[in-house]
């Protein structure tokens, strides 16, 4: 596929931002300024200013006696990059490839994106128009390199989309300040009389080298497309995600399901493509009034069922608020694992945790309440009954060892044990009775007792007599004493049979 790139520039990025928060100042010339080495020094001027002939780089005592009513005000530092920032984001919605142009605009890699707008011309009126709809002054260029776009964008008099290999043509015309060279060869060039690129470009490179440098060849080969430029997304690029942009705006529920669907169909035939299923997936919803809205959803295990992911989805269509109408989604698959292609293909085939039915389930459930309400353990290998299990990560998680059935162990274990009241007919008998949290609770059936050792190579301390004991109510307890009869012991609940 050919590369295509669209450059933005902002001409006046500060000033048109402090106009849109003080609409007054829009017909008054108004500056932005610092200090460097004892002088103020104007860092960005309005439309106003610069048609009294002031200019960035001016120094302010010069510009307020070349315009009296000139308002000054203190620059602020590192706003221009949280604006290219906020745009670039917004951008996104265009192309997924958005990245930073310091100090005063955005480069785009725009390659297959352009043909959902109707033409690189209609894309670029889209993007430009609404950019000025929002209040900023904004020029542009397309082109098949970087720096051709930049210089288009910039230096460019004639039309801002330069054809496919057209674009040597396209800048040998333009001042040689169109190749984003450093001051000094500026100045080389400008003693020299070459006050175009079509002056030198020509020229062998051995000769431009050892004159200006090895980086004024290289912008130069650059922006010709003989070495490659490589730009920094704001937002790294996920590897399975698709986009779908709407000729009207969505601002039905039926209409964001359509959506969904046909989203989720087109990425996960690609993750099939590749043997994965999705984990993690991430709905971006891009409004016409400039916001965007996401939801996610998070699966037991890898899965590449539409339908499933769909039904996900749908308990969270209730978070999205399209306002005036939603112009562009973008699903994003943020983590995708491995996946059994033969399980996917025998839905509900097999009982327990092999059952995907029952990880669907879970899904839906964990779509409603949460996924930390939804809790699995393995075995550990461990004395102590509260040490000896861990949560795991995911229905595909194995145990490393197995659960021990040779003693009773109850189905719901407290996380630390509580401490109850107890009375036994003889010190090392089972409880004739306990009382916990205030109810007294007669045992009527006592099996015990089981002795569980502390491991002496974490903590020291007594042994634990377990006894599972039943109350006349019929309800079963774990209960279990520390350290010997004889020596005053404390009794503990620790955990309900039924």
């Amino acid at each position: 596929m050919q590369k295509r790139y669209m450059s933005i520039w902002f001409r006046h990025l500060l000033t048109d931002w402090q106009t849109l928060q003080q609409a007054e100042l829009k017909d008054i010339p108004f500056v932005f300024a610092k200090a460097e080495r004892n002088r103020v020094v104007i860092t960005a001027a309005n439309p106003v200013a610069e048609a009294q002939d002031i200019y960035t780089g001016m120094m302010a005592a010069d510009a307020k006696a070349c315009s009296p009513d000139l308002k000054v005000l203190d620059d602020i530092p590192e706003k221009a990059t949280h604006l290219l920032t906020e745009l670039g984001l917004w951008c996104i919605r265009y192309t997924p490839l958005v990245a930073l142009d310091l100090p005063d605009g955005l480069m785009l890699d725009i390659s297959g994106c352009a043909h959902l707008w109707g033409g690189e011309r209609e894309y670029y009126r889209e993007i430009i128009d609404k950019l000025r709809e929002r209040g900023y002054d904004a020029r542009g260029a397309i082109a098949d390199t970087v720096g051709a776009a930049w210089a288009i964008a910039r230096f460019g008099t004639k039309t801002p989309v330069i054809n496919t290999g057209r674009q040597t043509e396209a800048i040998l015309n333009l001042a040689p300040a169109a190749l984003r060279i450093e001051q000094d060869n500026l100045q080389k060039l400008q003693k020299l009389g070459f006050h175009q690129i079509k002056s030198f470009i020509s020229m062998p490179r051995p000769v431009l080298r050892r004159r200006f440098g090895e980086a004024f060849v290289s912008r130069i080969e650059q922006v010709l497309g003989v070495k490659e430029e490589i730009i920094k997304p704001i937002v790294p690029p996920v590897a399975y995600q698709e986009r779908l942009p709407c000729l009207e705006p969505i601002k039905t529920v039926k209409g964001i399901e359509i959506a969904i669907q046909t989203l989720l169909e087109k990425v996960c035939l690609h993750l099939k493509d590749d043997g994965l299923g999705m984990r993690k997936a991430l709905l971006k919803c891009f409004r016409i009034d400039g916001k965007m809205v996401q939801v996610g959803i998070t699966t037991t295990r890898a899965t590449g069922h539409v339908a499933h992911l769909c039904k996900l989805f749908e308990l969270q269509i209730s978070k999205i608020e399209p306002a005036l109408g939603i112009e562009l989604f973008l699903l994003e698959a943020t983590r995708v694992e491995e996946v059994d292609q033969k399980q996917e293909a025998l839905w509900a085939a097999h009982p327990g945790l092999e059952d995907s039915a029952l990880a669907e389930l879970l899904d839906r459930l964990a779509g409603k309440i949460g996924a930390n309400a939804i809790q699995r353990y393995l075995p550990v290998e461990h004395y102590w009954p509260e040490r000896a299990i861990k949560q795991a990560a995911s229905l595909a998680e194995k145990p490393a060892t197995d659960w021990r059935t040779d003693r009773p162990r109850p189905v719901r274990l407290l996380h630390h044990p509580e401490p109850v009241e107890v009375m036994a007919l003889v010190p090392d008998y089972p409880p004739k009775f306990f009382i916990y949290k205030g109810k007294r609770h007669d045992v009527t059936k006592a099996d015990g007792p089981e002795r569980i050792e502390r491991e002496w190579w974490q903590d020291a301390g007594a042994h634990r007599d377990y006894y599972a004991v039943e109350d006349n109510d019929g309800q079963r307890y774990w209960l279990f004493r520390l350290g010997h009869y004889d020596q005053a012991p404390q009794w503990y609940l620790h955990g309900f049979f039924a």
